[in-house]
């Protein structure tokens, strides 16, 4: 009889675990998933590769590398991370992903993101660059019209409010901290850095332009 109830109970376990297992497949599977997964992968395309498009219209096929893709190796193990913490989430807390008022919110970032960025890159044109210029060129000006009379650094701010944007479009709280500190920090170090050699170009003229408009990342100068 002690065995019959054993195995009763061994069946029932492994009824509510399979349910439990169907149950998180259906959410993985589901409407919010896709929704939300569907719309991340769109804008990752279209972000990276209009940048490609962008640096081939501007400085040519033959000065561009697939490094204008800007896809690095901590930028996919952020986005892995970013993925895993998702598949968790709408498998235990399945409830949590569906705040939409906060995911198009982060839709919304999305998109004003991807505008500011692009802004930039279209205003500045050649002058525009992935990596930080040391020396001057000829092409090189300093930029002071369109978005950037009000926006020191447009294609930083605008990556800023992008990737953060991604992470609150997911509903992943734990994303969204960690992409906030580490872009914020990683802008934080390269506009100064990137302003000392600007300095160096325009003098007095980038000094008064820095004066008056702001960097365009929250808390650095």
């Amino acid at each position: 009889m002690s065995l019959l109830k054993c195995l009763a109970e061994d069946l029932g376990c492994c009824f509510s675990v399979s349910r439990f297992s169907l149950a998180s497949l259906s959410d993985i599977l589901g409407y919010t998933a896709c929704r939300q997964l569907s719309q991340l992968l769109l804008s990752i395309i279209f972000f990276h590769g209009s940048e490609y498009v962008l640096a081939v219209t501007f400085h040519g096929r033959s000065n561009v590398t697939l490094k204008s893709l800007l896809i690095s190796r901590n930028y996919l193990l952020a986005m892995f991370f970013s993925l895993v913490e998702y598949l968790l989430e709408i498998s235990l807390f399945p409830a949590l992903k569906e705040c939409w008022w906060i995911s198009n919110f982060g839709l919304a970032m999305i998109v004003v993101g991807e505008i500011i960025r692009k802004m930039a890159i279209i205003t500045a044109g050649r002058a525009f660059t992935h990596l930080i210029k040391i020396y001057h060129e000829d092409h090189h000006k300093l930029i002071t019209h369109g978005i950037y009379r009000f926006i020191r650094h447009p294609g930083y701010c605008g990556f800023f409010i992008w990737s953060v944007g991604s992470q609150i479009m997911l509903c992943n709280p734990v994303s969204t901290i960690v992409f906030a500190v580490v872009v914020w920090h990683f802008f934080s170090t390269r506009i100064p850095y990137e302003e000392y050699f600007l300095r160096q170009f325009f003098g007095r003229e980038y000094e008064e332009y820095a004066q008056t408009v702001p960097s365009g990342v929250p808390f650095v100068n």
